[in-house]
Order: C-alpha cells, then structure tokens, then sequence
C-alpha cells in the first residue's frame, strides 16, 4: 500500500500537478477572505487591526510547529526576512486595505491583479531571464482583459481616485517584491522558517500603524462567535497555511508561473458571489472567467 502511496505521490508532484492544484487551492482560500474581513470590519475592527491579529495568530501557530532557530544565519539575511514581512505583508494589506477605504472595489481588484505582470517583469530586470515568449506576452493580455470584464461585469463605471489607484499599483507591486525576494532565501532556508519570518516581521511592522489608530482593539467583541470564528479562518487557514503552501508552490512551480495564479482572484470572487450572494450570471462576466482560464492556459504552455 505504502509503495502505491509513494508512486502516486511521485506521479503528481513528479509533472508538478499536484503544485499546480495547490496553487489554485491557496486562490481559492484567499478568493473568499474578502467576506470574513468585511464581517470582522463591521464588528468594528479596523484593517490594521485585523491584520495584527491574523497574523499574531498565524505567528504564534507557526512557532508551535516550528523548531530551528529564531534568526537568520547573517544580518543580511535577517534583513531580507524583514523585508518580507514589510513587502509581502504589513505594506501589501495596509495599501490594499486603504485604497479599497477611497477608491471603488472593481478597481482596486482590477489594479491589484497585475501583480503577475509587475512580477515578470521585476524577474527579467532582476534576473535577466527570458521570460517574455509569445505565449507569456498572449496569457498575460487575454488574462487581463478576463479580469476586466469579471470586475466589472457590464457595470463600468469611470470614476478613478488617483491616491487610490496609486496605493493598489503599490499594493501589486509589494506583492511583486515579495515573490522575487523570496527566490533569494529558499536555497538557504525552510520555507516553514521563511514563512515564520514574514509573520512576525509582518506584526512588527504594522505595530506604528496600530498606536495611531483612534481606537483601540475592543477587546470585548473578541469573545463574539462571528470574530473569533473569523479571525480564526484568517489566522490559522487564509494565512498560517495557505502563505505555507503560496511560498511552496513559488519554489517548485517558479515565480513567473506561481504568480500567474493571482488572475484567478477575481473569477474565484465571482463564484463565491453567485454561489452564497445569489448575484446574477451574466455572459460577460461567463466570457471573463473563460478568458482568465485560457489567458492561464497560454501563459503556462511554455
């Protein structure tokens, strides 16, 4: 049995399948965090507040399972593990969070979702790799234009904050860093220490932006079903696993191809709201999810 076991393991993880379905797992899990951050917001918690304890918590479960060292064999290394924590999580959700405060949804989901572009191209200046073939630059267009019309579904609406759009680009391209950086510290390091490492330079980061908050952290509504329940699900599944599994798939699927994934946000976003909101299916919005599939498919044929 165990022979078996092992054959298909090697099958799967052998072609890089398994990597594959990890990676659209991990989307899935983030594609529906969006209502469990709402709800915890409207229980009065601010953004930086729930991102403090998400990833207190993911921190403090990480330590539990984690046993090598709490530092990093060199400063410049520690040094990258911190710039992780800024890139990949206190700047990344604190620019997202308030540019979604200012500006419409739709389009900050449209501008956060270049993150796969703003990757490749970070990993050709970086790296110089070749990594802008035909069916790279054919995805990537296809891609964009799915997410488009998944966003806004028939509905544009031209109204633009500019602080707004500028804190989404900044959004996207902090997540860009963080998948670049990445690269770096994995040939030396466990991704289970690395992901540690985020959490808890992610809590560091974010504590100046929390001792400026007007209100404090109503303790009290903490012991609510619906909050912890939440906070929870964000602590332990959306960020202690799924950064887990996101920082294993860019070591084995690469950075320009994990990144890819990231389209698959907002057609994910859209079946929840079909699924639980009962919102209408329109043929926009079906030819928006045919479209991010393929601009996938292209994108990943090489």
């Amino acid at each position: 049995m165990n022979i078996h076991l092992t054959t298909l393991h090697n099958a799967i993880m052998g072609n890089n399948i398994g990597y594959h379905l990890l990676a659209i797992a991990t989307m899935v899990v983030w594609g529906s965090t969006f209502a469990s951050t709402k709800t915890l917001i409207l229980h009065g918690l601010a953004p930086s507040q729930i991102f403090f304890l998400r990833f207190s918590l993911a921190w403090l479960c990480m330590s539990l399972f984690t046993h090598e060292s709490l530092w990093a064999h060199n400063v410049k290394d520690e040094m990258r593990c911190a710039g992780l924590g800024i890139s990949g999580g206190s700047l990344y959700f604190l620019t997202e969070n308030t540019a979604l405060s200012i500006d419409l949804t739709s389009n900050v989901s449209l501008i956060v979702c270049i993150a796969p572009l703003l990757t490749t191209l970070l990993v050709y200046l970086v790296h110089r790799e070749k990594v802008f073939s035909r069916w790279v630059v054919a995805g990537t267009v296809v891609a964009i234009i799915g997410v488009t019309l998944v966003v806004f579904n028939g509905s544009f609406i031209l109204k633009i904050s500019p602080v707004g759009a500028l804190l989404a680009f900044s959004a996207a391209l902090t997540w860009a860093v963080y998948s670049l950086q990445i690269q770096v510290l994995e040939k030396a390091y466990s991704i289970a220490f690395i992901t540690r490492k985020v959490f808890f330079y992610g809590v560091v980061t974010i504590l100046p932006v929390i001792a400026f908050e007007p209100h404090g952290i109503d303790w009290p509504v903490l012991l609510q079903v619906q909050v912890w329940g939440n906070l929870l699900f964000l602590g332990v599944v959306a960020s202690m696993v799924c950064f887990l599994t996101w920082n294993i798939c860019l070591k084995h699927l690469g950075t320009v191809l994990c990144s890819n994934y990231i389209y698959l946000s907002p057609l994910i976003a859209f079946v929840f709201a079909v699924v639980i909101l009962h919102e209408h299916i329109t043929w926009i919005s079906l030819l928006g999810c045919a479209m991010i599939l393929s601009g996938l498919y292209f994108t990943d044929k090489k």
